[in-house]
Order: C-alpha cells, then sequence, then structure tokens
C-alpha cells in the first residue's frame, strides 16, 4: 500500500536478451514484513507460475528484502536506516536481481529509500560558552555553533530560536553553501558590574512533520578586556586529495588573526561540531591549523567532506569557518565476477541464444576505474550478451556438439571457460571467473555398420545352431542413445525360417538345414536401431556349398 511503482516494467520472458527494470520507493524504517511492492503481478507472472517459475532474489541483498513464495510479494525483511545506509546523501537506493527459472531471466529492481524525519537536530556541546568584554558596543555579532541533523531534504533545514533575556537576539546568517549560521547579536550595552553572566537557550528546529528540535544553554560571562575575536582569512576552505593517501598527509591549513595582544590575541584551532566519523579520519594541529588525515581515506566509502573549524583566543572569543575536501578516486579495486545462477547441464540440441548463465559485474571505483568491459575467452560458442544494471547473459552462440566436445577429451562433456572483466583505470584491474556447462547428449547420430555387406559361404550340411557370422553397428551418441539392438528388414518368410538373429549382439545363426538343389544362396537386409528410434541397414548375401548329398537316378 506505501510502495510506489516508479518504472514500467517491460517484460520480454521468452527474449533471451532484453532488458528488464523495475523501480518501487517506501519510507525508511517500516516494520518487518512491510510490504514493497507486487513483485511477481509486476512482473507479469500469476499465482499459478510462481511454484514453476521459482521467483528469488539474488543473495547480495537478502538481508534487506525478500519475497513470497505464495504470493510473489516484495516485503522488508530488515529494518531500513537511510542514515546508516546512505549517510548525507540526496539519494538512497537499493538495487539488485529478482531471477526466474523456466525459462531463465534477471530482472534489475531498485528501491529508492525515503526519509522520514526521525533524527532530531543537536549540538556537540550541553553548554556554549561566551565571554563578551563589557565595553563591546551593541550590534556585535558572536557566531554560535550550528546544530547537526543527521535527515535530508526539508527534514534537515534547521531554523532557530533563542530565549533567555532581551539584552541578546538572534540573527541567521546563511552561507554560500547555504548552511544556517546563528548569530548572537548584542542588542544593548553591558556593564559587568549590574550583571556578570547571562543564560541562554539556544533552540534548533528541523522542518520535518512532525517537528523535532534539540537545544543547548548559552552561558555569556561579561569580561573586561578581550574586544577582537579572531577572524578567519576564508569564511570556506577547500582542497581535494586522493584516496589512499598515507595516514598523517597534509590536507589544508587554515589561518586566524586576532588583532589583540597577548593571550587575548594567541588563537587555537578545535573542530565545530562534527560527526565522529570525521574525527576519525582528520586531525587538526591545535597551534598551526593544519588539517591532516588520521586514516586512510576511501572513495567508495564516502567522496566528500564537509565539517566546521573554531578558532578561540585567550579570552574566550571564537571565529567558526568551513573546510569541505572532495576525495578523488584511484583505481583500486579490480571487478568483481558474481554466478546468479547457472543452468547445466543444457542439451546439445538447444537453439542458438539459449541462456546457460547469468551473472553480475560489478567495480567498486567510479568513472572510468568503474567503467568495467567483459569478455570470454576459451573456444566454447558461448557469448555475453549485456542486460540491465551490470548484469551479463550468457547465451549459446551457435549449435552445441556433445561428440565434438567428448574429441577434445573432456572427461564429462562440458563447455569449460574463463570470464575476464577489465576496468578503465591506469593501470586496469582486472577480475575473472571460471564457468563450467554440461552439455547432455541428443540423439543426433544414426547406428553406422562396420561393412555395408557382409558375405559367408555355407555348406549345405552345416548343422542348424550353427553361426553364420557377426554384424557390427556403432553409435557416436551416449547413453541410451547410443544403446544398438539389430533385426531383419523386409525379407521372404521362406528367408526368414533359414536364420535367426541375436537383438543384442548382432550374431546371425542357421535355423533350418540348408538344401543346395532347392538355392544356392540367400540375400538378408539386416537392421540397427539405436534408443532414439534411428536406423541403419546392411546387407548379408549367404553363398550356400553343394555337397555329395544325392545318388544318381536312372
Amino acid at each position: 500500500g506505501r510502495a510506489v511503482l516508479l518504472l514500467t516494467l517491460l517484460l520480454g520472458l521468452c527474449c533471451g536478451a532484453a532488458t528488464e527494470s523495475i523501480r518501487y520507493a517506501i519510507p525508511e524504517e517500516l516494520a518487518r514484513g512491510s510490504l514493497v511492492g507486487p513483485l511477481a503481478r509486476d512482473l507479469g507472472l500469476s499465482p499459478a507460475e510462481l511454484p514453476a517459475r521459482k521467483l528469488r532474489l539474488s543473495s547480495a541483498e537478502k538481508q534487506y528484502f525478500g519475497v513470497s513464495e505464495e504470493t510473489g510479494n516484495l516485503y522488508v525483511s530488515e529494518r531500513l536506516d537511510r542514515e546508516e545506509m546512505c549517510g548525507e546523501a540526496a539519494s538512497c537506493s537499493v538495487s539488485f536481481e529478482a531471477l526466474v527459472q523456466n525459462p531463465l531471466n534477471v530482472f534489475h529492481v531498485e528501491v529508492a529509500i525515503q526519509d522520514v524525519n526521525d533524527n532530531a537536530p543537536s549540538f556537540s556541546k550541553t553548554v556554549l560558552d561566551l565571554e563578551i568584554m563589557e565595553l563591546t558596543l551593541s550590534g556585535a555579532r558572536f557566531p554560535l555553533e550550528m546544530a547537526r541533523d543527521a535527515d535530508v531534504g526539508s527534514n534537515s533545514l534547521l531554523t532557530y530560536q533563542l530565549t533567555g533575556d532581551p539584552s541578546f537576539i538572534l540573527d541567521i546568517r546563511e552561507s554560500p553553501d547555504g548552511s544556517k549560521q546563528p548569530e548572537l547579536v548584542l542588542e544593548r550595552a553591558l556593564d559587568r558590574e549590574k550583571q556578570s553572566s547571562f543564560q541562554l537557550l539556544l533552540t534548533a528546529v528541523d522542518g520535518g512533520d512532525p517537528m523535532r528540535s534539540g537545544s543547548v544553554q548559552v552561558r555569556v560571562n561579561v569580561t573586561d578586556a578581550n574586544d577582537n575575536a579572531p577572524v578567519f582569512s576564508q569564511s570556506i576552505y577547500e582542497a581535494g586529495v586522493r584516496e589512499n593517501l598515507p595516514a598523517g598527509s597534509l590536507v589544508l591549513r587554515v589561518l586566524a588573526t586576532d588583532m589583540d595582544a597577548g593571550s587575548n590575541g594567541r588563537v587555537s584551532y578545535s573542530f565545530g561540531n562534527v560527526l565522529d566519523g570525521v574525527r576519525a579520519l582528520f586531525s587538526i594541529d591545535s597551534e598551526s591549523g593544519e588539517v591532516r588525515t588520521a586514516e586512510r581515506l576511501d572513495f567508495e566509502e564516502k567522496s566528500k567532506y564537509s565539517f566546521g573549524l573554531e578558532a578561540r583566543d585567550g579570552g574566550g572569543l571564537t571565529a567558526h569557518c568551513k573546510v569541505q575536501i572532495d576525495i578523488t578516486d584511484e583505481n583500486d579495486n579490480a571487478p568483481e565476477i558474481t554466478m546468479l545462477s547457472v543452468s547445466s547441464p543444457v542439451p546439445e540440441d538447444a537453439p542458438a541464444g539459449t541462456v546457460v548463465a547469468l551473472l553480475k559485474v560489478r567495480d567498486r571505483d567510479s568513472g572510468e576505474n568503474g567503467q568495467v568491459w567483459c569478455e570470454l575467452s576459451g573456444e566454447a560458442p558461448l557469448s555475453l550478451v549485456a542486460s540491465s544494471g551490470g548484469s551479463y547473459k550468457v547465451v549459446t552462440s551457435s549449435a552445441l556438439d556433445r561428440e565434438e566436445a567428448s574429441e577434445h577429451r573432456v572427461t564429462v562433456p562440458s563447455l569449460r571457460l574463463l570470464l575476464t572483466a577489465l576496468d578503465g583505470g591506469d593501470p586496469p584491474r582486472s577480475g575473472t571467473a571460471q564457468l563450467c556447462i554440461n552439455v547432455t547428449d541428443a540423439n543426433d547420430n544414426a547406428p553406422v555398420f562396420a561393412q555395408e555387406r557382409y558375405r559367408a559361404s555355407l555348406r549345405e550340411d552345416t548343422a542348424p545352431g550353427s553361426t553364420v557370422l557377426n554384424v557390427s553397428a556403432s553409435d557416436a551418441d551416449a547413453g541410451s542413445n547410443a544403446h544398438i539392438t539389430y533385426g531383419f528388414g523386409q525379407a521372404p518368410a521362406r528367408v526368414l525360417q533359414k536364420f535367426v538373429l541375436d537383438r543384442e549382439t548382432g550374431t546371425l545363426m542357421l535355423q533350418e538345414a540348408l538344401d543346395f538343389e532347392e538355392t544356392g544362396g540367400y540375400t538378408l537386409l539386416v537392421e540397427a536401431k539405436d534408443g532414439g528410434g534411428l536406423v541403419a541397414h546392411c546387407k548379408v548375401e549367404v553363398e550356400v556349398l553343394d555337397v555329395n548329398d544325392n545318388a544318381p537316378e536312372i
């Protein structure tokens, strides 16, 4: 009910090289078992077809979704946390393949995970301490820490409210990148002797429905002297670095100056309200302002980091700037080939274009480094056909011949080939996988006699039951298709009375006594039939030799 079908699926279940894709959208945090969409129906499968077609998902994303064997509906099998899965990315989706059998086909499925307002704005500190000199003029501005909201889109749009004392008001300054910086503005002059401190409450409210909020206490101490806050040379510092830099590599250097003297003009640097992951990957020197890597960066994990830095002078005045670091991709991942399904064995009389295997090729790099070319190496009559979502079909490119494979000394008749995937990096990286397809026999070879014509000579006094000769035929097929039985073709009854043929061995034996004076020879048509019904014929000629078995008659 809550799932929305975004793209129409073009079904081509009978076409081996069709491209199929289907897309759903669901909100995050759905309960286990919640419906994502009627996958079987959208694929054109009726409930009656499901047992035979065997609809299932590729193993890669079974941790998030499942498919019902009875209804074919796609449902949630694990809690989905958009922030955990995609972080700060504007869009979030999970892609996988749905497989059906009989005939074998693959469908690309993408489920977009929509953000819900499940995170409240938060501050890194429970109390913000500010020190303001009592001689500070009205209108002076003091940047405050920005709240952080892990949601995205309208759910993360923040507004700020200030309560506590009319001596201060709140103003919001929008940065070039669109973020909103809360600033405390002095509304009227201070008198330390009358009031030395103020307690304020800064509240951040997001744009979700319902709205969520987070608060931090702002504690203002009135001092006598420090009348200049630090000033950064830039409001935004940008840098680009390669992934896999060694830990301790310099990324950039920030600089803030303070016109005061002594301890009031001495500036120290620190992180603002940043994620723990940023602190684990980067470090900042409190004195020099150098930002360095603390661990090796990984473009595939995250390609861009944005966080705030704070400069504080000896009197407690602060300034803030933003740092944006873009990570460039290196070709540090080899292509990965995953076998989704293998249809084996394959009959040798399967038509060209029969799908024998489905595979997926993935390279975690991006751009040219993630572009993958696949090829088959080997002499097997197979070819690759690109499908949707980085999937490929291995199809027969021509007729198969089990007898030819046997002649190539394959113990079990099979087609062996090497799948190779090469990316576009410099230097390129490759991935390989081996595929073995068994080929079953078809009755495509008729029996063949060792001789087209057999000859034998028998004395007319040869005893019945004697062996005349043996006929022999062979068949290039295997199993029952190669099993041969023998029998007579069309022949006169008087001939069939004289001889008998062993059905299994092909041995021709004399059944009745011969008489040269009656006939001097016999011609028989012998038939060899294999287990598939194909036949061959040969001729057998038996010559009868005269013996002196008659006395003269007067």
